[in-house]
Order: C-alpha cells, then sequence, then structure tokens
C-alpha cells in the first residue's frame, strides 16, 4: 500500500478542502511504520497498538499537574481525589475522540481543520496551539530545571539551558524508528510509577480515606477554597496539544484502511489509551495522597510548591530516600513531556501551515521561546518567581483549551465527515457536556487567577 493509498479516508467520509489536493500523511517519516499482526491472540493485537496511549498520558501527568495535586492533597486531605477522577475520565472520553477522527478520516486534528475552516480561522487556531505548546514546554523547562537543582544542585538557570539538549534525544530516538521512542517514553513512566509506588507504600495511608476520596462530594463546590483548587487541578489535566498528538500517532500503526481494519484500530487504540490513562490516574492520585498523608496529616496545610516538598518529604516520612525518588519522578516527568511536545509542534506547523522545518530547527525554536521567560524571571525573582510562572502556563494552557476541544468534538459527530464511524448520540452529548464544563471551568481558572 502507498502512502497516498493509506492516507485516504473511506469513501465519503471527509470532503478535502485543500485546494491542491494534498493527501500528505501525517507524520509522513513515521506513518502506518508499526506492524501490525492479522488474527492470532488478542494479546499480541494489543501489543501492537499499545503505545500512543502512554505518549499522550505522559501530558496528563507533566509537571505542570504537580502543584495543583501537591496542593489539593496539603489542604484539603484526600477529598479532591473524586476531582483527579472525573477530570481523568473526561480525558479517557476526549482521547478516545481524537484516536477516532485521526484512524477514520486519515487526518490528524490540524489536518482537519485546515480541511474543514477558512485560512483566517486556521491561522487562530495555529496561534493558539502553538502558544498552548510553549506554555507546555515552559512547565517542562521549570519541571526539569527545579529536578536537577533538587538532585545535583545545579542552578535553576544552568538546568533550564540544560533542557535545550534535549531536542537531540528526541532526533536521536526517531532515526532509530518510532517503536523506540515509544518504549523510551513507557520506560520513563514505569520510573515514575515505581518512584511513587515505593513513596506510598512507606506513608502507608489509611486505605478508607483513600477510598473515601474518591467519592464525589458537595463540599467541593460549597468550600471556595476546595473549589479554586478542584478548577486548578481539572483545568490542568487536559491538554489541548494531546488532542493533536493523538489523532497523529495512532495512524503510524499498518492496520488495514478499509471499514473493518479501521473499526478495529478504534477498538485497540480506545483501549490502549484508557490502560494508559489509569496509569495517570495512579500518579496524579499518588501525588495527591502522598502530600494528603505526609503534609496535611502532620498540619503542613500549606506546601503547593514542589522545592518544599522535596525538603520535607523525607524527614516526615522517615525514609531517608523519599524526597531523592520524589525528585527522579519529576526529572523522568519533565523528559517525558519533551518527547510529546517536540512531536505535537512537528505535527501542528505540518498540519496547519503545511511548513516543514528540519526537526532538530523546529525543537530548539520552540524550547527556545521557553527557556528565555524562565531565566528572565529566575534571574529578577528566583524560585518562588519560577514557581509562579509555572502556574501562569497552566492558566495559558486553559486558554487554549476551547480551540482544540471543541473543532475534535465538532468532526467526530458529523455524519458527512465520519460517515458510518460517527460517534452515537450519546457520546456526542456527553462530550459537548465535558467540552462545556471545561470551558467553564477554565475561564473561572482564568478570572480567579488574573483577579484573585
Amino acid at each position: 500500500m502507498s502512502e497516498a493509498e493509506a492516507a485516504v479516508p473511506p469513501h465519503g467520509a471527509w470532503r478535502y478542502a485543500s485546494p491542491d489536493g494534498e493527501l500528505r500523511p501525517s507524520l509522513p517519516e513515521v506513518h502506518a511504520s508499526v506492524a501490525v499482526p492479522q488474527g492470532g491472540l488478542w494479546l499480541r493485537r494489543l501489543l501492537a497498538f499499545a503505545g500512543p496511549g502512554y505518549m499522550v498520558s505522559v501530558g496528563y501527568m507533566d509537571p505542570g499537574n504537580w502543584a495543583t495535586d501537591l496542593a489539593g492533597g496539603s489542604q484539603f486531605g484526600y477529598t479532591l481525589l473524586s476531582v483527579i477522577m472525573l477530570s481523568n475520565l473526561m480525558a479517557i472520553l476526549l482521547q478516545s475522540l481524537s484516536a477516532r477522527l485521526g484512524i477514520v478520516t486519515g487526518r490528524d486534528l490540524a489536518q482537519a481543520c485546515r480541511d474543514h475552516y477558512p485560512r483566517p480561522v486556521n491561522l487562530m487556531l495555529w496561534v493558539a496551539c502553538e502558544t498552548a505548546i510553549i506554555a507546555c514546554d515552559l512547565a517542562e523547562v521549570i519541571g526539569t530545571a527545579i529536578a536537577l537543582n533538587l538532585l545535583f544542585g545545579i542552578p535553576l538557570i544552568g538546568g533550564a539551558l540544560i533542557t535545550a539538549l534535549d531536542a537531540f534525544l528526541v532526533l536521536l530516538l526517531m532515526q532509530r524508528g518510532f517503536r523506540y521512542l515509544e518504549a523510551f517514553v513507557v520506560a520513563l513512566l514505569m520510573v515514575i510509577a515505581g518512584c511513587f509506588l515505593v513513596q506510598i507504600i512507606a506513608a502507608a495511608p489509611p486505605v478508607a480515606a483513600v477510598l473515601h476520596g474518591f467519592v464525589p462530594t458537595t463540599q467541593v463546590v460549597t468550600n471556595p477554597g476546595m473549589l479554586y483548587v478542584a478548577i486548578g487541578i481539572l483545568g490542568a489535566t487536559v491538554m489541548p496539544h494531546n488532542l493533536y498528538l493523538h489523532s497523529s500517532i495512532v495512524q503510524t500503526r499498518a492496520y488495514p484502511r478499509t471499514d473493518e481494519g479501521r473499526r478495529d484500530a478504534i477498538t485497540w487504540a480506545t483501549v490502549d489509551s484508557t490502560i494508559a490513562l489509569m496509569l495517570a490516574l495512579f500518579v496524579n492520585a499518588a501525588i495527591l495522597i502522598l502530600a494528603a498523608s505526609v503534609f496535611h496529616g502532620s498540619g503542613h496545610t500549606e506546601v503547593a510548591e514542589i522545592g518544599e516538598a522535596f525538603e520535607l518529604l523525607s524527614p516526615l516520612l522517615g525514609l531517608g530516600i523519599a524526597s531523592t525518588l520524589f525528585a527522579v519522578a519529576l526529572l523522568a516527568s519533565g523528559l517525558n513531556s519533551t518527547v510529546t511536545a517536540t512531536l505535537a509542534g512537528q505535527i501542528v506547523m505540518e498540519g496547519f501551515l503545511r511548513l516543514r522545518l528540519p526537526h532538530w530547527m523546529r525543537r530548539l525554536l520552540t524550547r527556545g521561546l521557553a527557556i528565555i521567560p524562565v531565566v528572565v524571571v529566575t534571574a529578577l525573582y528566583g524560585e518562588s518567581g519560577t514557581a509562579q510562572l509555572l502556574v501562569f502556563s497552566q492558566v495559558v494552557l486553559s486558554m487554549q483549551l476551547p480551540f482544540a476541544v471543541i473543532p475534535l468534538i465538532r468532526f467526530v459527530t458529523d455524519r458527512g465527515k465520519m460517515g458510518r464511524f460517527v460517534v452515537p448520540g450519546w457520546v456526542a452529548g456527553l462530550s459537548w457536556v465535558v467540552a462545556g464544563l471545561i470551558v467553564v471551568l477554565n475561564i473561572k481558572l482564568l478570572y480567579d487567577t488574573v483577579l484573585g
């Protein structure tokens, strides 16, 4: 099957608005490059499709989420675990829609927007998404710099400059094949999960209290302070660039580009992303549980910054290696987020503008735009300024989210574009409810952050 044939969606599923009729596939260098067994054991097929979901899950446990999880646990104990679970269920739904769009149409979300919307709208969407990627990169630079500072004593400015080198790590892995990139991401995810598992076992939180925290309570809405942190958790969870990323990387699988092949691919891709996002749920819940057990339980209810948590963790937990494990997990989180931000940047630029830059140039440009504010703020305001910049990056991400969520739902609920693969009515209704909730909560988060 040629690249052009592989990129063609089902008959009648998509009307290309591109004036030149270009059918260039998303991420052409790795498109349909991962073999998928036809028939055989279900486990082999699951393993063949496993990978994109884990790469997407990285965005749900990046350094930007850590501050809100720490604040939620230290201030309110286990109560906000229900908010983490709710935000994770939203993420599972939206990522399944993103995977469906990519598999059915053969277009990633950026390409789909370019095909559907007029040029001025596309330029606005591109600017919004690029801003979100830079904001996400900002959180990664800060998180990685803080981790390097905590582990090796490297000054924050030096750590921020070192993060520019990770561009070459992504290039090296991409040259070896997409499976190597996925294996790298999964390995770091296992490091993160392992670090928190050890800390949770050492903290030994009361099981009944933890389980009760997953039960929704009206207190989240009636308590203004708790509501603010809850909105922060929701606002920092769903990342706009993940929706562009997932719609592209699911196409790296060499499934048959037939109705039956696409239906099968949707099933396995949804299973993959659901399992991976449950791992993200564990990590985010573990951060909050750790903060609730160690900080809230000992009366340290104001711990919200990563550096402060690092200093207090080992003494309060009584485990000398606890703080080191915390910083190692943070470093792994920052490195992992680099991979997904790099790919998302390439997908967005090529999809909206059809502009192809060398990967190293694209990566260094984005990373440079993120490093500059970190270096300037650190030099002027020190560590506290960096923590505030981390919060600001999440607010910027919140502002961009509607520009990805609304077009995605618009496309997958359109029978003219999706054909027989259009989502059922109940899924469409639930998706619009989730989109509305995300938009309202993010607007409130923005309003409270700017004016509060």
